[in-house]
C-alpha cells in the first residue's frame, strides 16, 4: 500500500513541477507587452506630438467641427484629427497617405 501512495505522491509532484516550470518561462512572455507600453508612455509624455494644423479631416475632407468634437489621437509621434471616429477605420487603411497630407499643410503654413 505505501508502494502505491508513494506513486501517486510522486506523480503529483512532477505534475506540480511541471506546471510551474511552463509558468515561470511563460510570465516573462506575458509581460514584455506591458514594458513596451510603459517605454511609449514614458516616451510620449517627454516628446509632445506635432501638431496638426489642418483645419478639416484628412478622411473625409469634411470640416473639423461641423460633426461634433473632432476625434483626435497620435500616430507616430504626429497628432491627428479626424471629423469622426468613424474615420479612423479608413485611416488605418492607409495612415501615410493621410500623414503625408497633414505634414504638407503644416509646411505650406510656414
Amino acid at each position: 500500500m505505501r508502494c502505491i501512495m508513494g506513486d501517486i505522491l510522486m506523480q503529483l509532484t512532477m505534475k506540480t513541477l511541471k506546471t510551474l516550470r511552463i509558468l515561470a518561462l511563460t510570465i516573462p512572455f506575458l509581460a514584455l507587452p506591458l514594458t513596451g507600453r510603459a517605454a511609449d508612455t514614458n516616451s510620449a509624455a517627454t516628446t509632445p506630438p506635432k501638431p496638426d494644423k489642418l483645419t478639416t479631416c484628412p478622411v473625409s475632407g469634411e470640416k473639423l467641427g461641423e460633426m461634433g468634437k473632432p476625434y483626435v489621437f497620435t500616430y507616430q509621434g504626429q497628432e491627428v484629427k479626424l471629423c469622426c471616429s468613424g474615420c479612423k477605420k479608413d485611416f488605418d487603411k492607409d495612415p501615410a497617405k493621410f500623414i503625408k497630407k497633414i505634414r504638407e499643410a503644416d509646411a505650406a503654413k510656414k
